[in-house]
């Protein structure tokens, strides 16, 4: 009998506290304005004390290191895909608050296999011998997928262009990987 005395006691002992613990929560929010609730300090933003993604990804999943000279083209293109797409988004979601849509919108023509096209046809030139031996094995990989609104050739240059973006982002190599991205978009006038 006792034991069950204490257990309901302790329970409603637990309730009072969570409750007060609510209500500290909601009044203290209620006193804080959107501008106090929003202003992060500029130390906290540059993430000084803290890890950058890749090695929060790392370390938070226990990714191993590997050997991505033994990845197949089209698994580079998969992950630099991907890679790419988030460059982009992260890109324009900073350019300010705007309707979801609208970002959408402009991230879909900006990562499409037509406008990688261009971006390859830029920035070829200045490739490392490595880096170009990356998109063509890229580019010249057989697919099971085809092209849907590309052209063929698109689509196989798009396909290089993500092999040689996912090459660089699995070796760590981001500022070159921004780098080729800035030159290209710049060159196409999508920056």
């Amino acid at each position: 009998m006792e034991e069950k005395l204490d257990d309901i006691l302790e329970k409603k002992i637990e309730n009072m506290v969570e409750k007060m613990l609510d209500n500290i929560l909601e009044e203290d929010l209620d006193n804080i304005s959107e501008d106090e609730l929003y202003n992060i300090p500029e130390d906290e933003l540059d993430n000084k004390n803290g890890q950058d993604f890749i090695s929060a990804m790392k370390n938070g999943l226990g990714l191993k290191e590997v050997n991505i000279l033994t990845y197949s083209p089209l698994t580079l293109a998969y992950i630099g895909d991907d890679a790419y797409d988030l460059v982009i988004r992260t890109f324009l979601v900073n350019q300010g608050n705007m309707q979801v849509n609208k970002i959408n919108k402009r991230a879909n023509s900006i990562v499409k296999a037509e406008t990688q096209s261009k971006m390859v046809r830029v920035i070829e030139p200045i490739l490392s011998d490595e880096e170009r031996a990356v998109y063509k094995r890229g580019r010249n990989a057989k697919s099971a997928s085809t092209a849907k609104n590309a052209s063929v050739n698109d689509y196989r240059r798009a396909t290089g262009f993500e092999a040689l973006i996912g090459y660089l982002y699995l070796l760590g190599r981001y500022e070159r990987m921004i780098e080729l991205i800035k030159i290209s978009l710049e060159d196409i006038g999508e920056l």
